[in-house]
């Protein structure tokens, strides 16, 4: 058994995705790599699970202190099947990316890529989610792997409280440094624009767009983006709203 760190990779992206292949040019520094990805792009999937049919799973590459295998469900399915089946022990680190595409603001909440990196963090590791914000498949990295690489140094060191996780946001081009955010209050308006196929049925295409609430804050993830930081937000995967449940407590049902 290696005693360098274990280290699950997964994504949204799919195992072919060149933000994927990145990461691991990465995280090979750092330890011994095992990759779980999906076998195509599972973008959107959240904390998704495959309930109604068989997943299936592939190892396609094998060599000394890495592996790779491609499987058919979701990035959470991903995890799961590593934590459950795959690894002969327990990874030290769970990382999820490099996304082709930003996840910052509510996008957290229907991201693939996040979904993996608090699953990870649901299973007691610390674990990470990369995003550049850049959705090109061919996509220039050589800037965001040297803070995909700081980032993570400091979560080696430093360790992450129990059910936290990080969403890290890299900017396209020259980047200033790094902050550490809070998550921007905003929502997607989700307009839908109706269309007609080739046999005359109705069909539907989203083409929403973000909506900031926070437009002039400056302590926020987007703002951090935009001003060419890459920015770290502390995301918690216990969903209590402690001031209304204190609130609530008042209640009497």
């Amino acid at each position: 058994m290696s005693d360098r760190p274990l280290i699950l990779i997964t994504n949204d992206d799919g195992v072919s995705a060149k933000g994927l292949k990145e990461l691991i040019e990465v995280m090979r520094l750092f330890g011994d790599v095992v990759v779980v990805a999906p076998d195509t792009h599972r973008s959107g999937m959240s904390n998704a699970i495959t309930v109604d049919h068989p997943i299936r799973v592939t190892k396609t590459i094998e060599e000394e202190g890495f592996q790779v295998y491609k499987c058919t469900g979701t990035p959470v399915d991903c995890v799961k099947l590593a934590f459950n089946q795959l690894l002969d022990r327990h990874p030290d680190f769970v990382v999820s990316g490099i996304n082709h595409g930003a996840n910052s603001s509510i996008s957290i909440m229907y991201s693939g890529t996040m979904g993996g990196a608090i699953e990870g963090c649901i299973h007691g590791v610390p674990s990470i989610g990369f995003s550049l914000n850049d959705s090109d498949h061919e996509a220039d990295f050589s800037r965001a792997k040297i803070y995909v690489a700081r980032v993570f140094q400091q979560v080696a060191e430093n360790g992450l409280p129990p059910f936290v996780c990080l969403n890290v946001n890299i900017p396209k081009g020259e980047i200033k440094g790094t902050k550490v955010c809070r998550q921007t209050s905003g929502k997607w308006v989700e307009e839908y624009d109706k269309r007609t196929d080739p046999h005359k049925r109705e069909y539907y295409w989203m083409t929403g767009y973000f909506k900031n609430f926070e437009e002039d804050v400056i302590d926020t993830d987007i703002t951090a983006l935009e001003s060419g930081y890459v920015s770290v937000v502390p995301v918690n995967a216990d969903m209590t709203c402690y001031d209304t449940f204190e609130t609530m407590k008042s209640w009497r049902f």
